[in-house]
């Protein structure tokens, strides 16, 4: 990766050894060719039998008069940043004799996980390829060549001697203006790729029954197994009980009738299992249980190969999601997951799409608003319910635009969280509280920490957050 502006810390260097060894050089010249090795560099001005004592001089002074001169490009901490949150390592693959690389990288605070120096062009490729390098990133046609080599994407910015015609010749397959726009495309690059992963997923599977509850990630899931597959080879199966709101179902169905898909509403009696009602912290492992064990028998039905649950990738590494083990026990699959699609992802793949669910708030059952160890009962689902109608009631006629709220039962004891910034207007809001106690909660308090998702598991025992 292109990541420092060599030229001032180079002219300096330069100086030095044109005063030392008594050399013409033009600076300007040389350090506007920056990228091949210093051999060829220097050609022009150093005799053959001089060069190895002058390129050994250039590396003994440059530590003195090259570091401090030389700057980060803009954008390239965040480049490796991008890389990192992706879950990428960062490699390094210069023509630079490779400790004072080291030095550049030590100095400018750089995070890579692999330096390699003295490489040029496609001689880059053998540590490119070792290393799985996926996408190269350079200024020059010989990093082209160097991508090439590799088998790796070659992405090119514009802040080294090569003009973007020069390298779109070479064969890069993207030009960036600069480092700055790198986080961007990697986004969408790593975006398109996941998209493609799980398109090509869904074909694999031949047909599937989506067990949609309307939210962001199974309406995504809805509308990616439409494009793959056709509507024909997918069904939506949303199931009605107390812990579905009723103002989820009818957005819900209208959803995936507009995909022309089959809609399938059996009910669920998550509340006749035991562990369910008993609500400890594994309540979600019974209710999605119960789930699949009415699924699967309608797809079998319909003659549809797999049931498929909206697990996103942000799912699999949070440390607390029974309801996933019970759904792999059963043998659900999880194209969101496998293609490794994070929430951020599908939202901006829904908007992309132009589904209407690309900003809905997450909308969890109505069972993870009761307190573990609080039996589930369908009166405190109803009663959860209509004091969050009626919380959103009294700020919409406030004036305040909520996007997430939970009322969350505590006994005889709500608290409601709302977005954080909101709290404070909502103290001044009598209303809103009032709402809540209406719907039958003798107490009600708001949450000055605001919604979190979630928020549920913080009131377990730590052990029981990871099992």
């Amino acid at each position: 990766m292109t990541l420092i502006d060599t030229r001032p810390g180079v002219v300096a260097t330069l100086g030095e050894l044109a005063r030392r060894h008594s050399l013409e050089l033009d600076t300007d010249e040389i350090s506007s060719r920056l990228g091949p090795p210093l051999a060829h560099l220097l050609a022009p001005y150093v005799e053959a039998h001089r060069m190895d004592e002058v390129i050994d001089s250039f590396r003994e002074v440059y530590a003195e008069h090259a570091i401090a001169p030389t700057l980060a490009f803009d954008g390239a901490h965040e480049a490796l940043a991008a890389v990192r949150g992706h879950g990428g390592r960062s490699v390094v693959v210069t023509g630079k004799f490779a400790p004072n690389a080291t030095l550049h990288l030590q100095a400018l605070g750089f995070d890579v996980d692999h330096l390699s120096g003295e490489l040029w062009g496609a001689g880059k490729g053998e540590v490119l390829r070792e290393q799985g390098a996926a996408v190269y990133v350079g200024d020059h046609v010989h990093d082209v060549e160097g991508a090439r080599a590799a088998g790796a994407l070659s992405v090119s910015v514009l802040t080294g001697p090569c003009t973007a015609e020069e390298l779109r010749a070479a064969g890069t397959d993207v030009v960036l203006p600069d480092l700055a726009a790198f986080p961007a495309w990697l986004d969408e690059h790593v975006l398109d790729r996941r998209l493609a992963a799980l398109e090509a997923d869904l074909r694999a599977r031949g047909s599937v029954l989506v067990a949609f509850s309307g939210g962001a990630d199974s309406a995504f899931l809805l509308a990616a197994a439409v494009r793959a597959l056709g509507p024909d080879r997918v069904a939506a199966g949303t199931a009605y009980s107390d812990s579905l709101p009723h103002a989820e179902r009818s957005p819900a169905r209208d959803f995936a009738e507009s995909l022309g898909v089959r809609v399938l509403t059996p009910t669920t009696h998550e509340m006749e299992r035991e562990g369910y009602r008993a609500n400890a912290g594994d309540r979600c492992y019974f209710c999605k249980a119960e789930l699949l064990d009415v699924l699967s028998p309608l797809a079998d039905r319909l003659g549809l190969a797999h049931v498929a649950t909206g697990t996103n990738a942000d799912d699999a590494i949070a440390g607390f999601r029974p309801g996933i083990r019970a759904a792999h026990e059963r043998g659900a699959i999880t194209p969101l997951r496998d293609a490794g699609l994070t929430k951020e992802q599908i939202r901006a793949a829904s908007r992309r799409w132009r589904l209407p669910t690309w900003d809905k708030p997450a909308a969890a059952c109505l069972s993870s608003r009761v307190a573990y160890g609080i039996e589930v009962s369908p009166f405190r689902l109803a009663r959860v319910e209509r004091a969050e109608a009626g919380a959103r009631e009294a700020l919409a006629a406030a004036g305040l635009a909520v996007r997430d709220l939970r009322v969350r039962d505590l006994g005889e004891r709500a608290s409601l969280e709302i977005d954080r910034d909101l709290v404070t207007a909502a103290v001044a809001t009598p209303a809103v509280l009032d709402a809540v106690r209406s719907a039958g909660f003798p107490e009600a308090v708001l949450d000055p920490a605001g919604f979190r998702s979630g928020s549920m598991n913080e009131r377990l025992p730590e052990p029981e957050r990871y099992r």
